[in-house]
């Protein structure tokens, strides 16, 4: 019945682009297991990225987190979570395929292919979730859409 509810409000919702918000209510429990196949590191350990598993909404459990510099006065780097919109996540991330590029003017670049759910298509609805983390400023930009 959830199932059901949740692919109909898909269905009446636009297209929502991906949000990049802080880590409010992210605990380690939520980090998807294996967690060896599910987080990765980049920049000598400064940016350290894993695929979260939210288990509810279904069609829409899975985000990122990426926690990347700048530092605080503290000296704890900034965590953010990546989702598809709308507080909803993805459907799917194929991590195992996750590429990476530096361009030092823009940062760290991670691409991924991302999922959104398609109810009358279950094997459908990927597209190249492109995200870029500048270490200097902390901007994460987020490109592609379902």
């Amino acid at each position: 019945m959830i199932r059901l509810a949740l692919a109909l409000s898909l269905l009446a919702a636009p297209a929502l682009a991906q949000q990049v918000q802080p880590c409010d209510a992210v605990s380690a429990d939520s980090i998807a297991e294996p967690w060896e196949k599910n987080i990765a590191s980049y920049a000598e350990g400064q940016v350290r990225v894993a695929v979260l598993d939210m288990v509810e909404p279904a069609g829409g459990a899975l985000k990122l987190l990426v926690i990347s510099p700048p530092r605080d006065e503290v000296g704890y780097r900034q965590c953010r979570v990546v989702q598809a919109g709308n507080g909803l996540g993805f459907y799917d991330l194929d991590f195992a395929k996750r590429q990476s590029g530096y361009d030092p003017a823009r940062g760290l670049t991670l691409t991924l292919p991302a999922q959104h759910y398609l109810p009358e298509d279950p094997e459908g609805g990927w597209y190249t979730l492109s995200l870029t983390i500048n270490q200097q400023t902390g901007d994460i930009t987020v490109q592609g859409a379902p």
